[in-house]
């Protein structure tokens, strides 16, 4: 069984002069939920109507659960569930006959698995509701469920809370958690707010322009926006032992610029200055630092053309 369920070389995608995706390389091992950040029109959705087969690609190669044939992934596409955009409905049938057509379209055996997809996504007392009545937030949670049907080992989501409220924002984040927790279901997720991307995924891809800047995982994303009380002094090996020994810390390092990172009493600069001016250390500079998702999607891409 091969570790990676989705994996691109050189994927691209050109209407007519405009290049959307360029030379992507995706690599998203099975069990992530891999977030996928960039601006309008970097290209997310492009490239998820590619991997679902909504999309043909101008150049490039897909491989889908170890396979890239033409006719194997073709019928590999069943093992993915997606919602991309807005979902096709049928406005005068409720939730349940709209998830029984879909059931019924994709050859699923049984209608139990439409009651139990339909109260996992909290939909289940809509009763015969039409759905042209049903709120953003309602249609979501349907196009959810749609993505559903079938139990998918692939789950791919384009910008799913949108027209959810606060409250119903939380709860996909925990239904999408425990998807990912009880049937080790691989997750891409894209979204424009970051914040709750940052909370849910355990991997990153940033796209800009149609190319990709980075991957990286949420321990060395946390890494590179660990926050911490950046120090520049006059003397640091003399900083170095009093932190040891008068803030009883060794969870700091130096920097290249010399800057000592201390990663401790962030929220009490205030007792570092003052520990270390006892001890005849001038302080050059004492500065809090740190960036959540947003701000290091911003500063990445904010320098690129």
């Amino acid at each position: 069984m091969t570790d990676y369920v989705v994996k691109t070389t050189d994927l691209s995608k050109k209407y007519k002069n405009n290049l959307v995706v360029n030379n992507l390389n995706l690599n998203i091992k099975r069990g992530k939920i891999y977030g996928f950040i960039g601006e309008n029109g970097a290209g997310k959705s492009t490239t998820l109507r590619m991997l679902t087969g909504l999309s043909k690609p101008t150049s490039g190669k897909i491989n889908l659960f170890g396979f890239d044939s033409e006719n194997k992934i073709s019928n590999i596409r069943k093992r993915i569930g997606a919602l991309i955009e807005s979902p096709a409905f049928y406005p005068n049938m409720s939730a349940y006959e709209n998830l029984e057509a879909c059931r019924i379209q994709k050859g699923i055996p049984g209608k139990k698995c439409t009651k139990k997809v339909l109260e996992f996504v909290d939909l289940s007392n809509c009763g015969k509701k039409k759905l042209k009545n049903f709120s953003m937030g309602m249609k979501q949670k349907l196009g959810l469920a749609i993505a559903l049907i079938g139990n998918p080992e692939l789950l791919i989501l384009d910008e799913p809370v949108n027209g959810l409220d606060p409250i119903g924002i939380v709860q996909m984040r925990e239904k999408l958690k425990k998807l990912n927790k009880d049937k080790n279901m691989t997750i891409i997720i894209s979204s424009h707010i970051l914040g709750e991307l940052y909370q849910l995924a355990s991997c990153f891809g940033i796209i800009h322009r149609g190319k990709l800047v980075e991957e990286l995982t949420l321990k060395a994303l946390n890494k590179k926006c660990r926050r911490s009380l950046n120090i520049k002094v006059d003397n640091i090996q003399k900083t170095a032992v009093i932190l040891e020994r008068k803030l009883n810390t060794t969870n700091f390092t130096v920097l290249p610029d010399k800057t000592i990172a201390l990663y401790d009493y962030i929220d009490n600069p205030g007792k570092v200055s003052s520990i270390l001016s006892k001890e005849n250390i001038t302080i050059e500079q004492i500065l809090a630092t740190g960036e959540n998702l947003e701000n290091y999607f911003i500063n990445l891409v904010g320098g690129l053309k």
